[in-house]
């Protein structure tokens, strides 16, 4: 989800929920720690150099159990940080405090945004020498063969 996206769907919100992918709600009293936008310089395996940017969202608990952020709240710090650290429209990634500080992508289903899982991949698998996967084929869906002329004591194996 890009920045823009959630700017427009806060304007269509009572109130903000977050949850995780299998379900687990944030806790109702989170605070948005952090908005910025990150940068991003690397070298993958094949030897290109990368470049990413995007805007970082950063959920923490705190022991500030009344607290309640509000759809217009989260819009000015939006809206704020755009202004004073003029951060570009970009896709969203959140920091959320599970075991260890996860990295999330963020959709929305139409009620709640949703922390998506995120997975790392290879960039440059055809310059990376890892072997690509094998089609995995069900032996007993594959056609028999023609029956053969050799039999048996025929001499012919």
């Amino acid at each position: 989800m890009k920045l823009s996206e959630i700017k427009e769907i806060l304007s269509t919100l009572d109130h903000v929920e977050f949850q995780l992918e299998n379900g687990t709600p944030v806790p109702a009293h989170f605070h948005v720690t952090e908005v910025g936008q990150i940068e991003k310089r690397f070298i993958d395996c094949g030897g290109v150099v990368r470049h990413e940017k995007t805007v970082t969202f950063q959920l923490w608990n705190a022991h500030d159990y009344e607290h309640r952020l509000t759809p217009a709240k989260l819009h000015h710090i939006i809206n704020l940080s755009e202004d004073k650290l003029h951060i570009q429209d970009g896709e969203i990634e959140v920091e959320y405090q599970n075991n260890t500080i996860g990295k999330y992508g963020l959709d929305f289903n139409g009620k709640t945004f949703v922390l998506t899982n995120k997975t790392t991949a290879c960039l440059a698998e055809d310059a990376c020498g890892v072997p690509a996967e094998k089609q995995k084929i069900n032996l007993a869906q594959l056609p028999l063969a023609p029956p053969s002329s050799c039999t048996p004591g025929s001499g012919c194996c």
